[in-house]
């Protein structure tokens, strides 16, 4: 059969059954829907790019539209293929279909178009799959789209040091099968927020994330740190002074060393010889087993004496392979305590510790309950000007702009790390780098996990820093080392 016959026997039959409604629909569908995708990103062209403005309009332009696109296509070909049945079912269906010349020049016309169509069908439809997949990998989305859900890890993100790192650069990292598994799990998330089963407050994905060595290390690498870092932390008193304490730490960071010293990130994350632990809560907070590579190259199991699972709770447990985020677990969507927030707000200036009791004023008002967010932010200012008007009625009428600067940080402070709407309040997530506030570095080294032959993991406090001042007011140290 010729081409030309071929070609013809093809379309005479869609000429004929795309005549339908259906298929007029999916036809308005598809040409709103491009017409209405070319014009915004013509319009993103003419004002520089970047992504959507807003994530609600994101939605649209990037997966709404597209949706409309792609739903219009298929309606064309279903339209045709009703169409087709129904003339059947009714003995309608003509044997042979009216004959056209594409000779004609209308015929001609009409399939360069329908060509034309096609080939721009099929780019429109590439450019907006890259874009959605583009949009939905975007900060915008994922932090402001469901925005009462990820609020609270939202606004700590933008005060983390990852600020001006993707979330997927952490949440999925490099390759097509995390991708695939992130995309797959975000269809649960959307069921989640949609049918509101999501929980409250989110938990710390422990058991899903990603091996850090496929995240944090395209980044870091912990067996290249070398040397020690001199850590300063002033801690203000409750009193009238907002007396300030000074401790200095030496903390042994590093990793392995040229002179074969080995610290923190050299012990823990040692390739050559890797830490094992089991762990029986979600949480890896409870840590009955941790194995060890010995320097004769002998495996040491050290057993908690203070958790005694059974040897059924063992094998149930969670058996890992130390990496990054068993200490650093909340690397960027990490909440403050108000006493270690307040105490940095006061070492940077940001509140005067020239106000008397500000300290005490501002613990005070930052965990005093509060019905909601937009409560807080009212109640928090008004009581520290009022304690002030009340109690120093001088530094108040002095010292105004100093009142009323504290009251804003006090009240940021509050709105930086409490959302009662998702049930986040002061120590909801816990951080396990340190000791001081939760169970941390003492999850292992609480001097209780012993091994067979009596060896025992340290809990001294020169394993891992040294201790140069301890809560001292001007500690001679920081002059030595030119600090201050």
């Amino acid at each position: 059969m010729p081409m030309q016959e071929r070609l013809a026997s093809w379309i005479r039959p869609i000429l004929y059954l795309g005549r339908n409604t259906i298929s007029l629909i999916g036809v308005v569908l598809t040409t709103s829907g491009a017409i209405s995708m070319l014009a915004y990103w013509v319009f993103e062209i003419i004002l520089g790019g970047g992504a959507a403005s807003s994530p609600y309009s994101g939605i649209i332009f990037f997966l709404a539209l597209p949706s409309f696109f792609v739903i219009g296509l298929i309606l064309i070909p279903i339209g045709v293929i009703l169409r087709r049945r129904q003339l059947a079912a009714r003995g309608e269906l003509p044997s042979v279909f009216p004959k056209f010349d594409l000779r004609d020049p209308f015929i001609q016309r009409s399939a360069e178009l329908v060509t034309i169509a096609t080939i721009l069908n099929f780019m429109i439809l590439t450019v907006a799959s890259y874009r959605a997949t583009e949009y939905m990998d975007s900060v915008n989305f994922c932090g402001q789209t469901c925005h009462t859900v990820m609020d609270p890890e939202y606004t700590a993100y933008l005060d983390s040091p990852h600020a001006r790192v993707e979330c997927v650069q952490c949440h999925i990292g490099p390759g097509a099968g995390w991708f695939v598994r992130s995309k797959v799990s975000g269809l649960r998330q959307v069921y989640a927020v949609t049918f509101h089963t999501y929980h409250r407050p989110i938990p710390t994905p422990v058991k899903y994330l990603r091996p850090a060595r496929e995240t944090c290390e395209q980044c870091h690498w912990p067996q290249r740190y070398e040397g020690d870092k001199v850590l300063v932390r002033t801690k203000y008193s409750e009193d009238e002074q907002n007396t300030a304490l000074t401790t200095v730490l030496v903390l042994k960071i590093g990793g392995h060393t040229w002179q074969g010293g080995v610290g923190i990130h050299g012990r823990h994350l040692d390739t050559k010889a890797p830490i094992t632990y089991v762990s029986t809560d979600e949480q890896r907070e409870t840590i009955p087993q941790v194995t060890h590579l010995g320097a004769d190259g002998k495996l040491v199991v050290y057993q908690s004496t203070d958790s005694k699972p059974t040897a059924q709770e063992l094998a149930r447990g969670d058996h890992r392979t130390m990496d990054c985020v068993d200490c650093h677990n909340r690397p960027t969507h990490a909440f403050q305590l108000p006493d270690h927030a307040l105490d940095l707000a006061m070492s940077q200036g940001q509140i005067s510790t020239d106000l008397p009791y500000i300290k005490k004023k501002a613990l005070e008002v930052l965990k005093a309950d509060y019905p909601d967010r937009a409560t807080a932010a009212q109640k928090i200012p008004a009581a520290i000007s009022e304690f002030y008007r009340s109690s120093y009625p001088n530094v108040y009428s002095q010292h105004r702009d100093q009142v009323d600067i504290a009251a804003e940080k006090v009240k940021a402070i509050y709105l930086r790390n409490i959302f009662p709407e998702m049930k986040i309040t002061w120590g909801t997530h816990a951080s396990n780098l340190g000791h001081m506030d939760s169970n941390g570095c003492f999850r292992c080294h609480d001097g209780s996990h012993t091994s067979a032959d009596g060896q025992t993991i340290p809990n001294d406090c020169s394993t891992c820093h040294n201790i140069l001042a301890m809560d001292e007011k001007n500690p001679k140290i920081l002059s030595d080392l030119g600090i201050k």
